[in-house]
């Protein structure tokens, strides 16, 4: 067994541990830094539940590592009123609701943070970003046979609308039609002037069931970059930004013009590019390596603008896309109450697992974007009120700060018990999905 075959073994449980370990310190960090400030002592940090495997103690706190890398905790003394406690100022029961609350709070704000922080990181390193994304949904391709064939859209319609919501751009057709895999939605297209009202099912692809409908926009093959300065395309006099109108006077796209370069060693190639705005003719000859044809470029599928925010940029970037999928997770969320989404969506470990293997094969890019997205969500869900999460702590202090009283015990652990059975009924559901899709 090569080094290369043990990595590629490894390297989908060492992306999820990496991007979980790292959520999960973020998070608990949160609350050990906010407890330490406002004097609460701290008992145990651990990354991960059950037995320890790994642990020091430093001061009054057990640093550990523990079996079950699913999560961690931080240990607060006096957190509960079980514990015996002593009513010692720096246990955290001693504290004020003010105080507990900032604890609580901490957690969540430190997984936000953490997503604003990464993602801006990965926007400061540049992307090539698709013209197409930001323009108007009109119709350049459809997949034969699929959902928008069946349901009559033809090419030049303008998508303006899905189940009601707007879609300015495709990067907005596509938030909305993602999620609703196998769920007829309505589309309102714009045929010569002319609205009409369509109805779409769109199909899932993938094993996360990825919701499309078989649409695309009209687009042509870019080149990205000259990957070997002084090979064929260099020679020839290809640029960075041509766009590829015609090989040997036929238009392709980009798979095409790739397959037509491999299959073409030693064979004088005729190119037509539009540099500019203006079309400009080219001669290529593909060098031949082991038979198959060499040029020395990268091609893209589309034509795309070079996007290079500075670094202030780059965080007003991060920002507003972290709302905008805020938004997104928003509705999703009320969705699952509306049974708009549907439950075998979500995502559990396994899933995550097998994201993160992906993302990781695809370079750091990928996995930090995966890592920054994740983070978002982990610092959502945990402000939810939802008992045992500290979104339902937050809401229990909240209403005893209205009620200007203290919850009896058994009322609180009444909501903690149905809260504890929420988070177990989720994770049954998540673990099943998962499950099913190892399947598909």
């Amino acid at each position: 067994m090569t080094w290369l075959s043990v990595w590629e073994a490894l390297r989908t449980p060492a992306a999820f541990l990496f991007v979980l370990g790292v959520l999960v310190f973020v998070h608990e960090f949160g609350h050990f830094l906010v407890a330490r400030w406002h004097g609460v002592r701290v008992i145990t940090f651990s990354l991960g539940f059950g037995p320890k495997l790994v642990k020091f103690r430093r001061g009054d706190t057990e640093y550990c590592i523990s079996v079950v890398p699913l999560g961690g905790y931080v240990k607060l003394a006096g957190e509960t009123v079980e514990e015996d406690r002593s009513g010692a100022p720096d246990e955290f029961l001693s504290k004020s609701k003010w105080v507990r609350f900032q604890v609580y709070l901490a957690g969540p704000v430190m997984n936000l943070l953490l997503a604003w922080i990464v993602l801006a990181g990965v926007l400061y390193q540049g992307a090539d970003v698709a013209l197409a994304d930001s323009a108007p949904v009109v119709i350049g391709a459809i997949e034969k046979g699929g959902p928008a064939d069946q349901a009559g859209l033809q090419i030049g319609d303008r998508v303006v609308a899905v189940a009601g919501r707007p879609v300015p751009d495709w990067n907005a057709l596509g938030n909305e039609v993602l999620p609703k895999a196998n769920q007829e939605v309505p589309l309102v297209v714009d045929r010569g002037g002319q609205p009409i009202t369509v109805k779409v099912t769109p199909i899932g692809v993938g094993r996360f069931e990825i919701g499309t409908i078989g649409i695309a926009p009209a687009v042509r093959p870019q080149v990205a970059e000259i990957t070997h300065p002084g090979a064929p395309a260099d020679r020839g006099g290809l640029r960075r930004f041509d766009v590829v109108l015609t090989v040997d006077g036929e238009r392709l796209d980009q798979p095409a013009v790739l397959e037509r370069m491999r299959k073409s060693p030693g064979t004088l190639l005729s190119l037509t590019v539009e540099r500019d705005g203006r079309p400009v003719d080219l001669q290529i000859t593909p060098d031949n390596k082991d038979g198959i044809g060499f040029v020395g470029v990268r091609i893209l599928p589309y034509e795309f603008r070079r996007v290079e925010p500075n670094l202030v940029q780059a965080f007003a970037l991060s920002f507003t896309q972290n709302v905008d999928n805020t938004r997104q997770i928003g509705r999703a969320l009320a969705g699952l109450f509306k049974r708009e989404t549907p439950v075998k969506t979500l995502m559990g470990p396994i899933s995550i697992a097998s994201m993160s293997g992906m993302a990781a094969q695809l370079g750091p890019i990928y996995l930090f974007t995966l890592m920054a997205m994740l983070s978002l969500n982990l610092g959502l869900l945990n402000l939810m009120p939802v008992p045992v999460l500290d979104g339902g702590h937050i809401a229990i202090l909240a209403v005893e700060g209205a009620a200007r009283r203290d919850l009896s015990m058994k009322v609180k652990e009444r909501i903690l018990m149905v809260g504890a059975a929420l988070i177990v009924l989720l994770m049954v559901t998540v673990i099943y999905n998962d499950v099913v899709r190892l399947f598909k």
